[in-house]
């Protein structure tokens, strides 16, 4: 395709982190996180209009004009839609019956015990997970768990970084985690919203790190909330990176 000199973003791979907020703000799909940096994925879906520049806290991206591959609506119609089909699959169970990993099961108490051995005696403390799976790309929207629940939407690293995730966050809740750094914040939207529409859902906490790239996953969740036009009580937690609560 011919090359014409025209406004496209440019990514300064040095400033940015990878945290992922500018990914969600261009509708044509043009930036994906690769490689823990934000990349154009390619210059035929990208306007030249910046909706992406606001939301990059390091000010990585900025609009430049060079010879570049003309925008391409259809182009872009069709990518997203394939994006569209590959964030519906992503929502059905899969592999259900060769790998346990996506397989619905309850884990309360009174199931866990193993054969001669008393719960009291497995663990110094208990754990509280009551349920499996729980990484957001395995859980169906329709989950039974999910049902009227208290919803703990958690970032990956948050409970190896918080000691008392399990007593002080986890007890009685229903459990959900995520990374938007390192997996398709597109796909994670479209299930937040489904989840939050269906499930009548109680209340959400929202427990993540202090860095960047956890910040994208709080931008999630509430624009899930407003796509999904759902008034659920949200409590936010900040973990900071030495293991304490920096701000709720």
């Amino acid at each position: 395709m011919e090359k014409i000199m025209r406004k496209i973003i440019s990514i300064d791979e040095e400033k940015c982190d990878g945290c992922g907020l500018c990914v969600p703000s261009c509708a044509e799909g043009a930036l994906k996180v690769i490689d823990g940096k934000a990349r154009l994925v390619s210059e035929v879906y990208c306007d030249g209009l910046g909706n992406c520049l606001g939301e990059c806290p390091q000010g990585a991206i900025a609009i430049i004009e060079r010879e570049a591959e003309p925008f391409d609506q259809e182009a872009v119609e069709e990518y997203l839609d394939d994006r569209e089909k590959s964030a519906v699959d992503s929502m059905l169970p899969t592999c259900d019956s060769c790998c346990s990993s996506a397989l619905e099961m309850n884990l309360l108490n009174e199931e866990k015990a193993v054969a001669g051995v008393k719960i009291e005696e497995q663990s110094v403390m208990e754990a509280e997970l009551s349920h499996w799976p729980i990484q957001l790309h395995l859980v169906s929207p329709q989950s039974r768990f999910l049902k009227e629940a208290d919803l703990l939407i958690a970032a990956d690293c948050v409970p190896f970084a918080y000691a008392s995730f399990h007593r002080q966050f986890l007890a009685g809740k229903a459990l959900i985690i995520g990374c938007p750094k390192l997996d398709d914040p597109n796909i994670y939207h479209k299930k937040l919203v489904e989840i939050f529409k269906t499930n009548n859902l109680k209340s959400i906490t929202l427990v993540h790190m202090e860095v960047g790239c956890c910040f994208g996953l709080s931008r999630l969740v509430k624009t899930a909330l407003a796509e999904a036009k759902i008034d659920i009580p949200l409590n936010e937690v900040i973990i900071s990176v030495d293991g304490r609560i920096k701000a709720s």
